[in-house]
């Protein structure tokens, strides 16, 4: 059993907090993507359960045992680093059996695991040539052969991909997600990129400032954030934040939007009463507008400033009051930059956002 715990964990840098006070269980053989931007803390998360980094307190525990202050020689880990870290004087054989040989493996044992990595990543014809000789792509899977012919209970990834081209990452992404579902390790991967985040993990813990802002599996982090901010940081384009106002009329609860009035999901009314009269937030995704070219009472009209032809989808950017937003529309609907489409809301959509404390409100 792998199972890993993290509890109230901080590591401050002088007068710096880079993981505040994170707690994070991960069960044992569970794939957990660690995301969020440039110095989110990820790493530092990352590098304090490898044992690379020690954390000012907290508990870290892999399969029940406390390995807090344990050096990653004892703490039963492979970890794939950004750089790769491959030894340049090393054939590509010798590099993958390194750590088999320093933890004293015999020999034929490490041939074995050696050979196996190597097919698993599609480089057994690569085990006598030299890392120069090699491409980025090449060396990143002698990097991921190495973590994997270890057979550790933990394997730790820190931004594998981030090295290598756009086609490159696409295909090893695949490769990668294929591979780790055939291995018995419990995995943290980190990554800026939510792509690979929410189509490789079984779980995003989405960070800001050194905490967690959300953990679960990637549909709902996408569908259902908690806050504004995991909103904002996943999709592509991100969620749409309007101004609402929250009022009522004629004895129904309304949000108006600009001089637009709609009416909000029957399971919010109730939440949304201690709102009226207030400003509110609503959030919506690009491609959960409806789009229509014709007017319609039930939607709001708006002026085209943008089109983005994208293949599968056109982007639009509008303005509705001083928010820009992003539209995805099928590419049969023909608009140009100043023409006038009108949007519908689907109210189960929006996601309705407390200003002062940037949640999102959802019914229990």
């Amino acid at each position: 059993m792998a199972e890993i715990k993290v509890q109230n964990l901080v590591k401050t840098f002088g007068d710096f907090t880079a993981v505040d006070n994170v707690s994070l269980t991960i069960a044992d053989k569970e794939f957990v993507v660690l995301l969020g931007p440039s110095g989110c803390g990820k790493t530092t998360l990352l590098r304090a359960i490898a044992g690379l980094g020690m954390p000012d307190s907290g508990v870290i525990t892999i399969g029940g045992r406390d390995v807090t202050y344990l050096p990653p020689r004892d703490r039963k880990i492979s970890m794939v680093f950004q750089s790769y870290a491959i030894f340049p004087h090393m054939k590509v054989y010798d590099n993958i059996a390194f750590g088999l040989k320093m933890n004293g493996v015999d020999i034929k044992e490490t041939d074995r695991r050696v050979r196996e990595a190597a097919e698993l990543l599609h480089i057994e014809n690569l085990l006598d040539r030299f890392p120069n000789k090699m491409s980025g792509g090449q060396r990143q899977r002698v990097a991921v052969a190495r973590g994997i012919a270890m057979q550790s209970d933990v394997l730790l990834m820190d931004e594998p991909l981030s090295n290598l081209d756009a086609l490159l990452r696409l295909e090893m992404r695949a490769e990668l997600k294929r591979l780790l579902s055939g291995i018995d390790a419990t995995t943290i991967y980190v990554t800026h990129d939510q792509i690979e985040a929410l189509s490789m993990g079984d779980r995003i813990a989405v960070m800001q400032d050194g905490v967690i802002k959300q953990c679960d599996a990637p549909t709902t982090v996408y569908d259902m954030p908690e806050n504004y901010f995991v909103g904002s940081f996943i999709g592509n384009p991100p969620m749409n934040f309007v101004e609402a106002q929250i009022i009522k009329q004629d004895g129904a609860l309304l949000a108006k939007v600009g001089d637009f009035l709609m009416s909000p999901h029957q399971v919010m009314v109730p939440l949304l009463q201690k709102y009226e009269g207030e400003s509110m937030i609503m959030g919506i995704r690009a491609e959960n507008m409806e789009t229509l070219d014709r007017p319609a009472d039930d939607a709001l009209k708006v002026k085209v400033l943008v089109v983005e032809p994208l293949g599968a989808q056109n982007l639009l950017t509008i303005r509705i009051g001083d928010d820009t937003v992003k539209v995805s529309t099928h590419p049969d609907l023909k608009v140009a930059a100043d023409d006038h489409v009108w949007l519908r809301f689907p109210a189960d959509k929006i996601r309705w956002i407390d200003r002062g404390t940037k949640q999102v409100i959802y019914p229990q």
